[in-house]
């Protein structure tokens, strides 16, 4: 059958393997085994699978050491772990690695076979999100970057021209701007979308841990390295690695980072084998590059092969027409998060958060509406519940004039209508309201 679900099962034990592919496959699952965990991550980097089932007791690599190795190569497997001596601890530990669930040996079949039936309804719900992306494409990536003010509609149009391409990307803005979602929605525009996407925080990595973390080391390169590791280069292998903070890596490491992209080949800690890796690189910093040139801390040749195309991202205090999609878009995610059903958010607070400058950005806001959620509102979002904003002088003094906000909220939608053609249902899930809203807004300002 052309689409049979594809299943991995790792076992040491023979009699194992054959029983569990006896089973799997009168049960309508092509199987492949393997005798060890090396041996199923090499057949992993060559073919697809949409589960497997491992021990947790094997030689040289045990279960959840391949459990971490296949979630690292494709992260889309679902992950069952079997073991012979079970206790709670491996099991908890086993789940918050990733794997799917847990099986006790004597395996019981019909235990296992209503198991992979769960297991696949995953995989058939995952194949029906991919084939919705793969219809809406562009459409899809590009609105996960929130807003629709003319400094967004143009950082989009970068977005999608770029991604067509191979070329080195540098995204430059302040802290909280969304960086990494910009090098996210590159990614999965791009040709490489299949491929893994690596996103590395530079300046939260040890000095000393840096090169061994980028590019994997040998087993005894040096104390502690009990075995090969691949580096997050390699990992990166036929997609994208996402370097935030560049400007903070030291100047040693920026050498090996500048000949991995003149060479496009790495070589691990200790070893003297070279291995060629291919990996898009977008870099990020919250640092205007040609000051940390100056300063001597970013190597002049490693900005030009970074700086091919070069994308800046506007604060959040430049692009304020973009708030009430991005409170929107936040009160959305968290009502599914917390399981709430908070329904808007007040004039009020609205009017507060239109006048503080946000030094955090989009994250900052994010971090404020959480707050409210975490410390249980329900119904509407007042300025109450955003205590910190309250206090702040020039929010406070704002929020209480309300012609203001009347004109903030019609300015709004009335740009809204401007950017999307008055299309009021285009306008209106910008904004994130309804198209009845924005008709009702507009009968009360007279333009109707």
């Amino acid at each position: 059958m052309a689409d049979q679900p594809r299943v991995l099962v790792v076992d040491d034990d023979e009699a194992i393997q054959e029983l569990l592919a006896e089973s799997l496959s009168q049960w309508g699952y092509q199987v492949t085994t393997a005798g060890t965990g090396a041996k199923a991550i090499e057949l992993i980097k060559g073919q697809l699978f949409d589960a497997a089932l491992a021990d947790i007791r094997m030689p040289e690599m045990d279960g959840l050491e391949l459990l971490r190795e296949i979630k690292r190569h494709d992260s889309a497997i679902q992950v069952v772990i079997m073991t012979g001596y079970p206790t709670i601890g491996t099991a908890v530990e086993a789940l918050k690695q990733g794997a799917y669930d847990y099986l006790a040996k004597p395996l019981i079949l019909d235990e296992l076979r209503h198991l992979m039936n769960r297991v696949m309804e995953r995989r058939f719900l995952r194949r029906e999100v991919s084939s919705l992306r793969s219809r809406l494409g562009e459409q899809l990536a590009v609105n996960e970057l929130v807003g629709t003010s003319p400094q967004m509609e143009r950082m989009k149009e970068i977005v999608v021209k770029v991604a067509a391409t191979d070329s080195p990307v540098l995204i430059e803005g302040e802290s909280g701007t969304g960086k990494e979602l910009v090098a996210a929605a590159i990614h999965r525009l791009s040709a490489r979308s299949k491929g893994p996407f690596i996103p590395v925080n530079s300046s939260a990595i040890p000095a000393d841990l840096l090169e061994s973390e980028f590019f994997g080391h040998v087993r005894g390169a040096f104390s502690g390295a009990v075995a090969d590791t691949l580096g997050l280069f390699r990992s990166a292998n036929g997609g994208t690695i996402f370097l935030d903070e560049v400007a903070e890596l030291p100047p040693a490491l920026q050498v090996k980072l500048l000949r991995v992209l003149q060479e496009k080949e790495i070589r691990p800690v200790g070893s003297a084998k070279t291995h060629a890796v291919d990996a898009r690189v977008i870099a990020a910093t919250n640092r205007r590059l040609e000051d940390a040139i100056k300063d001597g801390s970013l190597r002049q040749d490693l900005f030009y092969r970074l700086n091919v195309v070069r994308i800046a991202m506007p604060p959040l205090r430049e692009r304020k027409a973009d708030m009430p999609a991005l409170v929107a878009h936040f009160l959305r995610h968290f009502n599914q998060r917390f399981r709430r059903e908070v329904k808007g958010i007040t004039p009020e607070a609205m009017a507060a958060l239109a006048a503080y400058d946000f030094p955090g950005n989009v994250r900052e806001l994010e971090n404020l509406l959480e707050r409210a959620y975490a410390l249980g509102v329900w119904g509407e979002i007042t300025l109450a519940d955003l205590p910190a904003l309250s206090a702040h002088p020039s929010a406070a003094r704002e929020s209480k004039e309300v012609p203001t906000l009347v004109q903030v909220e019609r300015d709004l939608i009335l740009r809204a209508l401007e950017l999307h053609g008055n299309d009021k249902e285009q306008a209106a899930r910008a904004l994130g309201i309804s198209r009845r809203t924005i008709y009702r807004r507009l009968k009360e300002y007279g333009l109707l």
